[in-house]
C-alpha cells in the first residue's frame, strides 16, 4: 500500500522547524517552511543549512528545489493539510514562558486560511506549558479565521530531538505523541509519520504538552541527580563513574543521563524546567524537587573554579586553556553553555583565556568578543597553567601530545571524555 503524501506547512524555521521540515519533505511530502528571516529562507532554498546538525546538509540538498520551499510569508499555506507551529518559546524574566511568537504565529495562520474550504490540521511542535494550545492558539486562530465551524482541527505533536543528533531522532523516534481536539484531527498528523516505524501515543492537547515537559524536566533531573552523588562521591574519595555503571545496569533505571560532570545547558532543559516551575508556581504548588535541580545546575560549573584553585591558587594573570565551548558535542549551540558562567568566572577572577572549540567558537565570540580563540586545540594549550575540557567532543578523547604545551600539566574534567592519566574532574 502506498503512502499518503500530504501538503505540510511549517511556520518557524528554526532548529526545530528546519529539521521538521526537511525530515518530513525527506519522508516524501510536500513541505513549505514559513521562515520571517529572508536570508535564512534564501539559504534554505539553495539546500544550505543556516545551522549546523548532522546530515541536515545532505537532507537539504535531496529535497530543496523538489518538494521542500522555504517563503517569508504565510501565503499559499492555505493549501496545507497540516500546519506545524515551530516558533520559539524563549524564557520571561521571570522564567516563565513567552508565547508571544504563538499567538502571532496562530493569529497569522488563523488570517491565511480565511475563505479556504479545505480541512487543516494546527499542530503545535513548539514546547508550551499545557493548556497552551486550548487557552491560546485555538482562540487566536479561530479570531482571524473568523469562522466557528470544524474546517480546521487542532494537535500537540511535541518534538524529542537531541541537537546533534535530530535528524536520526526525528527518523527512528522512540515515540511518537500526538494529542488532538478531535480523532479526525489525529489521524491526519498520523498520517504524516506512516512511513516511520514508532510507537505512536495519543493524548489530549494538555496531556501531549505535559508529556514533552515532563520529558525534559525528568532527564535534567538525572542530570542533577548524578551530579550531587558525584560531588558527595568526590568529597570521600568515590569515582562516581563506577558508582554510577552499577546503578545504571538496574532496569528501573537504565545508565542513560547518570553522567556527572558540569550539568545541563542548551536550548531546553533550563527554559523547560524554569517555565514548569513557574506553571507549578501559578497553580498553588511549589515544585521543591525541581527548584532544586536547577539549584545544584547553577552551581555546578562553580566547582570546576574550585579545584582549579586548589591546584593551582590565585588564577589572576593565569592563563587557562578551555577545550569546549559548545554545551554538548556535535553542535556549534552555545545557548546555556556550562562553559559561559566558567568563563565569566575566569574573567572576572582576572585570568587569561585561551578557548577552542571544533565548532562553536564563531557562536562564543559573540558572548566573549575580547578572549583569545585558537583553530585547535595544541594551540590553545601552549604555555597554560591549567586546561579546562568542558565540552564532551570525542576527538578530545585523542589528545596526549598536546598537553605536553602547557606550562604545567593541571588539566580538569568538566565532562569525563579524556584518556590520558593524570586529570581531575569536577566531581570524581
Amino acid at each position: 500500500m502506498e503512502s499518503t503524501i500530504l501538503n505540510i506547512s511549517v511556520i518557524g524555521g528554526g532548529y526545530v522547524g528546519l529539521v521538521t521540515a526537511s525530515c518530513f519533505a525527506y519522508l516524501g511530502h510536500t513541505v513549505r517552511i514559513v521562515e520571517i528571516d529572508t536570508k535564512k529562507a534564501e539559504l534554505i532554498n539553495k539546500g544550505i543549512p543556516p545551522i549546523y546538525e548532522e546530515k541536515l546538509e545532505d537532507i537539504l540538498k535531496q529535497t530543496s528545489g523538489k518538494n521542500l520551499s522555504a517563503q517569508s510569508h504565510y501565503e499559499g499555506i492555505d493549501d496545507a493539510d497540516i500546519i506545524f507551529i515551530c516558533v520559539g518559546t524563549p524564557p520571561q524574566d521571570d522564567g516563565s514562558a513567552d508565547l508571544t511568537y504563538i499567538t502571532r504565529a496562530s493569529e497569522s495562520i488563523g488570517s491565511a486560511l480565511k475563505g479556504s474550504e479545505k480541512y487543516h490540521v494546527i499542530t503545535v511542535k513548539s514546547t508550551v506549558p499545557p493548556g497552551t494550545t486550548e487557552s491560546v492558539v485555538i482562540p487566536a486562530v479561530m479570531k482571524s479565521l473568523g469562522d466557528t465551524s470544524d474546517s480546521v482541527g487542532f494537535c500537540m505533536n511535541p518534538e524529542f530531538l537531541r541537537e546533534g543528533r535530530a535528524i536520526d531522532d526525528f527518523l527512528h523516534p522512540d515515540r511518537i505523541v500526538i494529542g488532538g481536539s478531535s480523532e479526525k484531527a489525529i489521524s491526519v498528523v498520523q498520517k504524516a509519520y506512516e512511513k516511520l516505524d514508532a510507537l505512536v501515543i495519543t493524548t489530549s492537547l494538555k496531556a501531549a504538552e505535559m508529556i514533552k515537559y515532563t520529558s525534559n524536566a525528568f532527564l535534567a533531573t538525572k542530570i542533577s541527580f548524578s551530579n550531587e552523588i558525584g560531588n558527595i562521591c568526590k568529597r570521600i574519595g568515590i569515582d562516581v563513574y563506577e558508582v554510577m555503571k552499577g546503578v545504571g545496569y538496574d532496569h528501573r533505571i537504565n545508565p542513560y543521563f547518570l553522567n556527572a560532570g558540569l550539568g545541563f545547558g542548551g536550548s531546553c532543559f533550563p527554559k523547560d524546567v524554569m517555565a514548569l516551575i513557574k506553571l507549578a508556581e501559578k497553580n498553588g504548588e511549589n515544585p521543591i524537587l525541581l527548584k532544586s535541580v536547577i539549584d545544584v545546575n547553577e552551581q555546578q560549573p562553580g566547582r570546576i573554579i574550585q579545584v582549579l584553585h586548589t591546584r593551582i591558587g590565585d588564577i589572576r594573570g593565569k592563563r587557562i586553556a578551555v577545550l569546549g565551548l559548545a554545551f554538548k558535542d556535535n553542535t556549534d549551540d552555545v545557548r546555556d553553555s556550562r562553559s559561559i558562567p566558567v568563563i565569566d568566572e575566569l574573567l572576572t577572577q582576572g585570568a587569561i583565556v585561551s578557548a577552542f572549540d571544533p565548532m562553536a567558537t564563531e557562536s562564543m565570540k559573540k558572548i566573549f568578543p575580547d578572549i583569545t580563540y585558537h583553530t585547535n586545540a595544541g594551540d590553545a594549550l601552549e604555555g597554560a597553567d591549567a586546561c579546562l575540557v568542558l565540552t564532551e567532543w570525542p576527538e578530545f578523547s585523542k589528545l596526549t601530545d598536546e598537553f605536553n604545551r602547557m606550562k604545567s600539566p593541571v588539566i580538569i574534567e568538566g565532562r569525563r571524555i579524556l584518556s590520558c592519566s593524570g586529570i581531575e574532574g569536577v566531581c570524581w
